[in-house]
């Protein structure tokens, strides 16, 4: 962005720091400690691009040294930090954009009319997932001692602590439970959030999921097959994913109407009607029909409405970053908000939360609690570890 100053840059990895300093160009400084950095009061907004279990408590201690911020997807690692990480941006005025870019392509929005206007009828199921092919996985990786430059420790932050291996660093963290929720929360928050913004709900009443690390042959732990139904007020969603097989028989979101069915590409939807008839006409019919029973009109079958497309050039990840900016200069509330970053990051982790206990859950939204059920309930939070486990005590969050 031509009106943005690339000022610091910090990794815990040295090659990685000394790359981003290079891509910011001459007068960027480099940390080793985000907190060193935050101390800096020229730097007005950070972006946290970290493993998804440093994304709260950096956004957090960013808004407490009053920093705007953008924060990747998924918003948190449990439920709790979320809530967390909204009481900060409220309680510090801060912007908080979140990683959750797609609803910004404009064809989002005209979904969300198209839904809204009735044309479909009423919406009643809705049907994503993401699919592909990773067999046999990413193999097994020794125990060993960090590679040179990299502080673990740091890395590591509220997480426990593990022996490094590989397959704990870069990318592949996502598929460590210490760290991240799998594609639940890395795949599924894009799609989560689309759906919650199209058809104008924030959460959930009841979740169930089932799968598992079913396929990969690694040492990995979060499943590579899930399989979720989601009861939202007035709808269903079945959300699912799996890492060794990419076919599918339906590409895209569908929202199934009554009068018709959206699908949802990334830059694109279309709108595909179904036919008005006679309900009667489609009882099966049979010789020797019973006297007395429906009747059968001659009734010809037509669509709802003419099928149409849009589509848009956009990029999104463009139009998210522009949205905080501009927030940033005007203080107003961000598409993006950390306030619906963690609305639907609560639901993939209730996901989550179900797979383990191996049970539906049942939500209540207004106070953010798991309803009669104990053991699931107490996954709505993990113990930080020291020192971390004191920062966030003095925050009183």
């Amino acid at each position: 962005m031509p009106d943005v100053d690339c000022a610091a840059v910090c990794d815990v990895y040295q090659p990685r720091l000394e790359a981003g300093l290079a891509a910011c160009g001459r007068g960027a400084r480099g940390y080793g400690d985000f907190r060193k950095m935050y101390e800096d009061k020229n730097l007005q907004a950070v972006v946290v691009g970290t493993p998804d279990h440093w994304h709260a408590l950096m956004t957090i201690l960013a808004c407490e040294a009053g920093k705007d911020v953008y924060v990747e997807k998924p918003v948190s690692l449990f439920v709790r930090e979320g809530r967390w990480m909204v009481t900060a941006a409220r309680r510090y005025s801060r912007i908080v954009t979140t990683g959750t870019q797609r609803k910004t392509y404009p064809h989002v929005k005209s979904l969300q009319g198209a839904v809204s206007s009735g044309r479909l009828g009423k919406i009643h199921t809705v049907r994503a997932g993401a699919f592909r092919n990773v067999y046999p996985g990413f193999g097994r990786t020794p125990e060993a001692a960090p590679p040179a430059g990299f502080d673990y420790d740091m890395w590591l932050g509220p997480a426990p602590v593990r022996p490094y291996t590989q397959n704990r660093g870069l990318y592949h963290f996502r598929w460590f439970w210490d760290y991240s929720g799998g594609q639940m929360t890395n795949l599924a928050t894009h799609d989560i959030d689309r759906i919650q913004y199209v058809m104008q709900v924030t959460a959930p009443t009841l979740v169930y999921s089932a799968g598992g690390r079913m396929c990969l042959e690694d040492e990995c732990e979060t499943p590579d097959v899930q399989d979720t139904l989601y009861n939202y007020p007035g709808f269903t969603l079945l959300y699912s994913y799996r890492e060794a097989n990419a076919r599918s028989s339906e590409s895209g979101m569908r929202f199934h109407g009554a009068r018709g069915t959206a699908v949802l590409g990334e830059r694109s939807f279309e709108v595909l009607p179904e036919m008005k008839g006679d309900p009667v006409n489609q009882i099966p019919g049979f010789n020797g029909h019973p006297p007395g029973g429906p009747q059968f009109t001659d009734t010809k079958p037509a669509p709802w409405f003419q099928p149409g497309k849009e589509s848009t050039d956009e990029d999104a990840l463009i139009l998210n970053k522009r949205d905080w900016l501009d927030c940033i200069r005007t203080r107003r509330m961000p598409l993006c908000d950390i306030e619906t970053g963690h609305r639907v990051a609560t639901a993939c982790h209730l996901a989550n939360v179900s797979l383990a206990v191996g049970r539906a859950v049942r939500w209540d939204p207004g106070k953010e609690e798991i309803v009669g059920d104990k053991e699931a309930s107490a996954r709505l939070l993990r113990p930080y570890r020291r020192p971390w486990d004191g920062v966030l005590s003095r925050l009183k969050l």
